[in-house]
């Protein structure tokens, strides 16, 4: 449900040779749940930039044989180009994309550097926030000397690698080095202006990126710069931080645009770039007429610009994830040149585009008709969880339309609270659906695993136990999750619009069945489980959900019947 991504972007010093570029970024695809993103070669650089995201150790072992297969391929004593470079794999960042934080996959860069100068032989840095030195977290002072300059390097002791042997050898002299690191996502967006001028979308740039612009005596233009006593010139930063920027005329348009790197979008969001371009646009007599997203983006950039947009608007939060998506494109102009495809856009959506289609995914009928069929998946479990789904829904429904009362605008963000409470409740739920059909696949693998000797026997017998107590588990968390979700069927018949009182009604209806349904299948499952102490422990944890279930569908449908 909260699966964490980490996106990998190394570059390779090989940008000519097709055969081998090719050889070398599928060499990921020998890891399962790999996707590749991108492969962009650069002919008079003679460097690939390669983009693939997966789960965390996916990725680790994807770039594993990846740099494993550069070292074979490229031989770095041949190499020429204009980019600066050390290594066949010269550089390997990793990037949190999804519910990961930045420790946690520094973490994963050093184990992969680990890795690569234990079983490859080949040295290493660890670089930005992977560094474990100050001095080796700025990338151009670790490649300095690139890799004519390596073996002087290598013998001075403030550079001794991070990783992988110490001293010039034979690997390092076919190979060279590699950087790792961990660090933040990196956008290249553009904003468009109603404008041809470049001049004037390089000034709307110097007044929003870090590096502002020089200062000038007199005309702000035309003027002397004005020096500091070192005699470098003196600057006026920018608005924003994290933001490289720059106007230029882009002709298969017809339009002037500001061309940002938004180099971490944890302190300048794509929105916020957006917004601060606007004030200064307006500022200038220049209008914004939309942007453009270079690339892809991970879903939470959309998601919290969705949320920027409807709180400006005082609006609920608590809506689909679809529609935030519908808000984002729409509020920032990402279609304004061009139709915005979101299933080609963000990343967790184009990692999903090939996966197998989920009970979520179905149409209500085909979802009907799927379980109708002669399959025992999906079954009682996976409907509890959608019928608790769909209360929950109905909750919500209330909450936002409760946001929209004329007469209640000071009361908008009580309900948009409630409203997302409901949408996290919903988002679980469904997640349950499909979980509970994964869980009864489970146990039918075990059944089939082989059982010709006595260990196999014993594995075929743990798998099965272990199965069949997450197949017990999983209708207890629907339970859990539709029994919490009441609450906010309960809030809304107290508080919420009187006139869907029959929807709050019948949500809170569904959530007592979704309850009661899930009760029996966390029974039924947890008779066969052969420790029965964890079977007794958790049949007396759902019973008493159970009965709170009841009581509290009880209150509240005697609560409307009083108010109908």
């Amino acid at each position: 449900m909260n699966q964490q991504i980490i996106e990998c972007v190394p570059n390779i010093s090989e940008g000519r040779d097709k055969q081998k570029i090719h050889e070398i970024a599928h060499a990921i695809h020998k890891i399962e749940g790999i996707q590749l993103l991108d492969i962009d070669p650069g002919k008079t650089t003679n460097r690939t930039v390669i983009t693939f995201v997966g789960r965390p150790q996916q990725v680790i072992d994807a770039a594993f044989l990846l740099i494993k297969k550069a070292s074979e391929l490229i031989d770095m004593s041949k190499h020429s180009g204009e980019h600066p470079r050390f290594g066949a794999t010269d550089v390997c960042p990793l990037i949190p994309i999804a519910n990961i934080s930045m420790d946690e996959v520094v973490k994963y860069a050093h184990q992969l550097g680990e890795r690569v100068g234990r079983e490859l032989g080949i040295s290493g840095y660890y670089y930005e926030n992977a560094a474990n030195q100050l001095v080796r977290k700025n990338l151009a002072t670790v490649r300095s000397g690139e890799y004519e300059g390596l073996e002087k390097k290598l013998s001075d002791m403030d550079w001794t690698p991070d990783f992988g042997p110490t001293h010039y050898n034979d690997q390092i002299k076919k190979s060279g080095v590699t950087a790792i690191s961990a660090r933040d996502f990196l956008i290249a967006y553009n904003v468009n202006l109603n404008s041809t001028s470049t001049r004037r979308a390089n000034a709307i740039a110097f007044d929003i990126r870090e590096a502002g612009r020089i200062k000038r005596k007199g005309n702000p233009i035309t003027g002397e710069k004005v020096l500091d006593k070192h005699g470098e010139p003196v600057r006026i930063p920018g608005k924003l931080k994290a933001v490289k920027g720059i106007g230029w005329y882009i002709e298969e348009y017809g339009i002037a645009q500001i061309s940002y790197n938004l180099t971490n979008i944890s302190i300048t969001s794509m929105h916020k770039a957006f917004d601060e371009t606007v004030k200064a646009a307006n500022e200038r007599g220049i209008r914004v007429t939309g942007s453009e997203l270079v690339g892809l983006v991970p879903l939470k950039a959309m998601i919290d610009a969705a949320d920027f947009f409807l709180l400006k608007q005082q609006r609920s939060l608590g809506i689909s994830e679809a529609e935030k998506i519908k808000i984002a494109v729409k509020s920032l102009g990402l279609d304004d040149l061009k139709p915005f495809n979101p299933n080609e856009r963000i990343i967790e959506y184009v990692m999903n585009s090939d996966k197998e289609k989920k009970l979520v995914h179905f149409t209500v009928k085909n979802f009907a008709e799927e379980t109708a069929s002669e399959s025992m998946a999906p079954g009682g479990g996976s409907i509890s969880a959608y019928v608790g789904a769909l209360g929950v829904s109905l909750g919500t429904m209330v909450a936002n339309l409760s946001a929209h009362k004329p007469g209640w605008d000071d009361q908008w963000k009580y309900y948009s609270d409630w409203a997302e409470k409901g949408q996290q409740y919903k988002n679980e739920l469904l997640f349950l659906v499909d979980e509970d059909t994964n869980a009864f696949n489970q146990i039918i693998d075990g059944f089939r695993m082989p059982k010709s000797n006595e260990q196999e026997i014993a594995a075929r017998k743990q798998a099965i136990e272990e199965a069949t107590k997450y197949a017990t588990e999983i209708p207890f968390k629907v339970m859990e999750t539709s029994y919490k979700s009441m609450e906010v069927m309960k809030e809304m018949a107290e508080k919420g619009l009187q006139n869907s009182l029959s929807d709050a009604g019948v949500g809170i209806l569904c959530a007592r069945t979704a309850v009661v349904g899930a009760y029996f299948n966390v029974r039924i499952n947890a008779k066969d489980i052969k420790d029965r102490k964890y079977a007794e422990n958790i049949i007396e944890e759902a019973k008493a959900v159970y009965d709170a279930a009841i009581a509290l569908e009880q209150e509240v449908i005697a609560y409307i019947d009083t108010k109908i």
